[in-house]
């Protein structure tokens, strides 16, 4: 052994000829002769002492035989005597040395190191030759550079050294490295592996992903080289598996580069689409990027298992039809020759125009069924690096037709866990109208809808949430009516023992289906519409295509199922959500019972039930006398506008507004308002009127409460609910129009309608015009308005003008300088303008 021969060799040795014994200088060749030492002349490289050897130290079979020179040595192995020279390889490292001479150490040290762990142990009990290694980084040899890269990469898959590695500066130099221009690829691909050993240390990663490392390993996803793709993919799933990277790594924008490798055959090897979709399936842990990376077409599918797709067989013998039940009508009736009974007449006129969202959702089932049928399914398919919890499934990704059709599949299946699982990705996929289509189109409507009749409480809210947010389609509405499934949710409503979570989701479902605003658009403005298919039971034939959109559940809707909903146990079943419930639902149910009011004119249905006190109950909602009680007591200020307040605000306005339209609609009934309280509403809404709700909300209270004071018998002339009405709705309304309309025309009708309340005299008007800060919006229509516009909001100041308080407004507004433009250009409006600066004592 050298320890035996020569003197301990460290990188500060001053290592001569003179150092080696006669029979160490016989075994190293690079020695020109025995008694002279050439530093400049060419190394054969030790070249056998770079026989690899695997891990277990034996020879690498794929390395040739070792040199006569090394195989003659007796009582060594050939491992041993390769170890043997590596402290002379360390030294020639060091700075003193030819620049030629450190080239050929750093190769065989590179080629060394690939023999396994205790190689790489050899070279690293040296002090300080990892800084050497690392030098040779900025070498301007592409060999010696390469070569360091490579043994960087060697050293760094080792656990023990990784922190070695980061704290010799590699990570500086890499990045220097791979900002360079011109770069080998050889180079690239190893010290990008280098990367991408040192991010297995959890705490090297978001240092690493706060450096430009993390923009150089996303250019280098479009390299023209296959291997420096795979290193940089890798880098970047090694980054991902930190959450406190996925910020920066989706604000760099490396979704869309990961997703291309997914979504295009074409784009690279295999090995980019597994290091593509590690990445990817770390981000979409966050629901946010979950959303990003489906917007990129690939949808999240949970991995079940292979022996979980046993259970499912093929349909055989059913029609010819599209997955969402759309038949296909037969134009051949002869047997198939060959047992291809789905192309026996499928003939389609060649100008015939398919929906491709069908023919996409077709391709994806065949595909999907077909690795079913072979066995082969979910094979190969990627699962995140972390394991996932119980509320984390094990994902996959596919693009995002096969992965709508394996979803639905796993509809079909027997396993409840599968199942459930499922109905959750389809929930969460649902994010844009294209997703939705595609769902509908992939037969996911029928799938979800057999599943409410599910006993396990588990899948039966799993299959709600998912209709929740396919119904968010006006088309899938109408699929879902068609197919029947108003009954199964009624049910749902109706019985009493089924979870709060499951019934808040079916009313959700059922409020979306039944919308009064939908109803009223599809009766007077849809024109293309015809009456059969208004009551979504119609039949379209086209003859050209031959197909048919006639199916077995389509019958249902022939019986107008929307009988359901006048079910005396569902309608009261919703009084009792309104008396009780949160806001949310409780608008959710008044627009159902609206919907009701439209279906049955006759109104027996909701008057028979106790439908006054369900009203009343949405309409007094605590947080009205809370804010009532902070207001008086001038407390709790900073709490009134804080997030959460404005959240609970929007709800019960909404809640309110909805309640408020559901009674003026029963008010149309006279044996509704012979048994109602007049006083009572009367009371509550002019104190909602006055209260913080969004304006929007105010629009049908307004209505609701001119509409109970002229059933009432007030004196019109005299009553104060117009006057609460005019200030509380009317005039912040307008004024809110003059602030925030994009068109101009639109706020000068604004202004001239709000002249006109203000010429009336209405009370407090102008003191409503102030504290609503309308004052600069009008005198910015007075610089930008034409003469109609002009009028009016001089008009108003003018008014304003009258009480001095409002002086000071007015002038800080910037109406002074307008003024005197118009008067000093003896526009029209020029005296009316100069009346307005003499009130202003301008």
């Amino acid at each position: 052994m050298l320890a035996s021969t020569t003197p301990i060799l460290t990188p500060s040795s001053n290592l001569k000829p003179s150092h080696f014994t006669p029979s160490i200088t016989s075994r190293v060749t690079f020695l020109q002769s025995s008694s002279s030492f050439k530093p400049h002349s060419k190394l054969p490289l030790f070249v056998r002492f770079s026989r690899s050897t695997n891990s277990n130290g034996s020879p690498d079979p794929a390395v040739g035989p070792a040199s006569p020179g090394i195989d003659e040595v007796e009582g060594e192995s050939s491992s041993d005597f390769g170890d043997s020279y590596v402290a002379l390889f360390v030294r020639m490292l060091g700075l003193d040395n030819n620049p030629l001479d450190r080239e050929h150490a750093i190769v065989t040290l590179g080629q060394y190191s690939l023999g396994g762990k205790k190689c790489i142990d050899n070279i690293m009990q040296f002090p300080g030759c990892i800084n050497l290694v690392v030098n040779l980084l900025r070498s301007e040899s592409s060999s010696s550079s390469e070569a360091a890269a490579g043994l960087l990469r060697s050293i760094s898959s080792i656990d023990l050294y990784r922190d070695s590695v980061a704290d010799s500066g590699a990570i500086e130099e890499i990045n220097r490295l791979l900002a360079q221009s011109s770069l080998g690829s050889e180079v690239k691909v190893r010290s990008l592996n280098t990367l991408r050993n040192l991010l297995v240390d959890e705490k090297l990663r978001v240092k690493l992903a706060k450096s430009d490392i993390l923009l150089l390993a996303i250019k280098y996803l479009d390299d023209e080289d296959v291997k420096v793709k795979e290193a940089a993919g890798g880098v970047l799933a090694n980054l991902a598996l930190s959450r406190e990277n996925h910020d920066i790594m989706v604000e760099a924008g490396v979704i869309p580069k990961l997703a291309k490798f997914l979504t295009s055959y074409s784009e690279g090897s295999q090995v980019i689409t597994k290091e593509a979709k590690k990445a990817l399936l770390e981000l979409v842990k966050d629901d946010y990027y979950r959303i990003l990376v489906i917007e990129e077409g690939l949808v999240p599918v949970p991995l079940i298992g292979a022996s979980a797709y046993k259970s499912y067989t093929p349909p055989l013998y059913e029609p010819l039809a599209f997955p969402d039940g759309t038949e296909i009508e037969k134009t051949y009736t002869k047997p198939s020759r060959y047992g291809a009974e789905f192309l026996v007449g499928l003939n389609v006129d060649k100008n015939a125009d398919i929906d491709e969202a069908k023919a996409n959702a077709m391709i994806g089932q065949a595909q999907q069924r077909f690795l079913v049928r072979i066995g082969v399914v979910e094979n190969g398919e990627t699962a995140s690096h972390s394991e996932y919890s119980d509320d984390q499934p094990r994902l996959t990704l596919l693009p995002w037709i096969g992965g709508v059709a394996r979803l639905v599949l796993i509809l079909e299946l027997e396993d409840k866990s599968a199942i459930l699982r499922a109905a959750k990705s389809i929930a969460s996929a649902c994010i844009n109208e294209h997703m939705r289509i595609a769902f509908k189109e992939a037969g996911a409507v029928k799938q979800l809808l057999r599943l409410l009749s599910c006993h396990d409480d588990a899948v039966q809210l799993a299959a709600t949430q998912a209709l929740e947010k396919l119904s968010a389609s006006n088309i899938v509405c109408r699929v879902i009516e068609s197919k029947g499934g108003l009954g199964p949710l009624v049910n749902i409503l109706k019985c009493s023992d089924i979870g709060g979570a499951i019934v808040e989701k079916s009313l959700n479902v059922l409020a979306q289906i039944l919308d009064p605003n939908k109803e009223m658009q599809l009766k007077f403005y849809d024109g293309s519409v015809n009456e059969s298919e208004k009551e979504f039971g119609g039949v379209r034939n086209d003859s050209s295509t031959g197909l048919s959109s006639t199916n077995s559940e389509q019958a249902v809707s022939k019986i107008n199922p929307r009988n359901d909903i006048l079910d005396s146990v569902f309608i009261a079943r919703l009084v009792e959500i309104l008396k009780s419930s949160s806001p949310s639902l409780q608008e959710k149910a008044a627009s159902v019972l609206e919907f009701v009011a439209l279906t049955d004119p006759t109104l027996t249905p909701i008057i028979s039930v106790d439908i006054e006190n369900g009203l009343s109950s949405t309409f007094q909602q605590n947080f009205l006398k809370i804010s009532a009680y902070a207001a008086d007591m001038e407390s709790d200020a900073e709490d009134q506008f804080s997030a959460a307040y404005a959240i609970k605000l929007e709800e019960a306005g909404l809640a309110i507004s909805a309640a408020s339209r559901l009674l003026t609609r029963l008010l149309d009934s006279r044996q509704f308002r012979d048994k109602i309280n007049f006083s009572s509403f009367i009371d509550t809404l002019r104190k909602i009127l006055k209260s913080n709700i969004p304006l929007r909300s105010k629009d049908w209270v307004a209505a609701c409460l001119v509409k109970l004071s002229s059933l009432s018998g007030y004196d019109t002339s005299s009553n104060p609910i117009n006057v609460e009405v005019t200030l509380y709705e009317t005039i912040p309304r307008l004024v809110e129009q003059i602030k925030t309309s994009s068109s101009l025309e639109a706020q000068e009708n604004a202004a001239v309608e709000l002249n006109r309340i203000v010429s009336k005299g209405v009370v407090d008007s102008t003191g409503a015009i102030i504290s609503l800060a309308a004052v600069n919006p009008l005198v910015k229509l007075i610089e930008e308005g034409s003469e109609r516009g002009i009028e009016a909001s001089l008009t108003i100041l003018y008014n304003l003008s009258m009480d001095s308080e409002n002086h000071s407004a007015i002038i800080a507004a910037g109406a002074v300088p307008a003024l005197r433009r118009i008067v000093l250009s003896e526009k029209p409006q020029w005296q009316r303008a100069l009346h307005l600066l003499r009130s202003l004592q301008i």
